[in-house]
């Protein structure tokens, strides 16, 4: 086998198996205020908006305010926040009760947090921009700092270690289909680097009072499809049954019938009906998944993708909703080799791993689907070694989870996280993140995972 480095940063562990809302440490909202004095009117309307025992940023608040419901904006709309009008600095914003409080918060611990000095101006100058129009548009510095912050206040995501690390690629100029097609498969391209990943994320334009902002509707950009047969098999993935048959509804023609055909994107536009768009060749990159020790294994013809680009989540920062977000890190192997590969409800190999290694099946006493997943999972990391391309194992990823740890509790900021997906699908008590329990309050920015894009996905209606 090739002797190949392996990058030593960035996230894996949480990317390939996301399917709810995602949140951590931030800092406190008290540090924040502690940057300036702010204008009397913006003052004055976080005076109202705070209320009691919202000490921390993201904590009490978030409590009492949905965070980035679909349809916000729009609601927004209809309770009269787009109305224009000269904002009063004695007025506590009424036409502005939701977004307000969020975006004040975010500023200020943005100021706080990169010790941009007094936030007054940028205060005064988002709450006119609300009250003018009912939203406000970050700067791309705010975009960053709010994308890199959200992925350190995944909790669900072990490999937060380099959050500062992502790259973050500015399209909110993108409103049309094809155009967003386009630049997910220029995202794929520019993750994959040949086989050096590297964390990005491509942001498109967010949710507005005056229109909803695009979607996209598959939860990766790159999965595979899953073909129902008359006898009720599934060949490929079952997870995206659903959505391959909504493609095919669209009018995809399907692949070649194999279980690793790539699905197309998805993609609604603003104010747009989903359409297809196939991913070009060179934007998918794809391991073989062979093994170290059984020739047999290359006949199992199994091969998976190399960037785990999630892209139903909404990315929310300072109460903006950017539903299309996709953003990647690389894999951490356990969750091909234990997850998407093993599970009974995903391709579920390991009777047939366990059946070519000759275990005895009769009996869960044997422990054959340990010992076959054990070498599933030896198989995934000896490939992408051999092609090159960056994964990680889950032991090595919780010695630095660790780290990150340390290294936030030295800043002074909390980490949160979800014991059960800290904790790796295969020899959770081998590794120190099992021995430890977590703080699980959730924070902004954050990703953020909606009923109605689960649904999307899925291919449960079309709107």
């Amino acid at each position: 086998m090739p002797d190949t480095p392996q990058r030593t940063d960035g996230p894996a562990g949480w990317l390939d198996r996301a399917e709810a809302r995602d949140g951590a440490a931030g800092r406190g909202r008290a540090e924040a205020r502690d940057s300036g004095a702010a204008w009397d009117g913006v003052a004055a309307w976080d005076e109202v908006a705070r209320g009691d025992g919202a000490d921390a940023w993201g904590g009490g608040f978030q409590e009492r305010h949905a965070r980035c419901p679909e349809g916000a904006a729009r609601r927004h709309a209809s309770a009269g926040i787009g109305h224009p009008r000269s904002p009063d600095p004695r007025d506590p914003a009424p036409h502005t009760p939701e977004l307000w409080p969020a975006a004040s918060d975010f500023i200020r611990a943005h100021h706080a947090e990169e010790r941009l000095g007094d936030p007054a101006s940028r205060l005064a100058e988002a709450y006119a921009e609300i009250a003018e129009t009912g939203t406000y548009r970050h700067t791309e510095r705010e975009l960053t700092f709010g994308a890199r912050v959200a992925w350190r206040n995944a909790n669900r995501c072990i490999g937060r270690l380099y959050w500062n690390s992502l790259h973050v690629r500015d399209r909110r100029d993108l409103t049309a289909a094809e155009d967003i097609a386009a630049a997910c498969a220029d995202h794929l391209r520019g993750a994959s680097q040949g086989g050096r990943i590297r964390p990005l994320i491509t942001v498109f334009a967010p949710d507005a009072p005056d229109r909803p902002g695009p979607r996209i509707w598959n939860e990766q950009l790159i999965r595979y499809a899953g073909y129902v047969q008359r006898d009720g098999r599934v060949v490929g993935d079952p997870r995206n049954e659903g959505l391959t048959a909504l493609a095919r509804r669209l009018g995809w023609r399907g692949g070649d019938g194999t279980p690793f055909d790539v699905l197309p994107l998805i993609v609604q536009g603003t104010d747009d009906k989903p359409r297809c768009f196939d991913l070009p060749p060179d934007a998918v990159l794809e391991v073989p998944i062979e093994h170290e020790d059984h020739d047999w294994w290359a006949g199992l013809r199994l091969r998976w993708h190399a960037v785990p680009a999630l892209s139903t989540m909404c990315l929310e920062i300072g109460g903006i909703c950017y539903q299309a977000a996709p953003f990647n890190g690389w894999y951490m192997g356990t969750e091909i080799g234990a997850r998407n590969l093993a599970d009974t409800d995903r391709y579920d190999l390991l009777p047939r791993i366990a059946d070519r290694l000759g275990l005895d099946t009769t009996s869960d006493r044997s422990l054959w689907k340990d010992r076959a997943l054990v070498e599933l999972n030896r198989a995934v990391l000896y490939s992408f070694d051999r092609a090159g391309v960056t994964v990680t194992d889950h032991h090595t990823e919780s010695r630095r989870f660790l780290t990150h740890l340390d290294r936030e509790e030295r800043r002074g900021r909390t980490v949160g996280a979800d014991w059960s997906w800290i904790v790796p699908p295969i020899s959770g008590s081998a590794t120190p993140v099992f021995h430890r329990t977590y703080d699980t309050t959730e924070r902004t920015p954050a990703y953020v995972q909606h009923p109605e894009a689960l649904a999307r996905a899925s291919g449960d209606f079309l709107v």
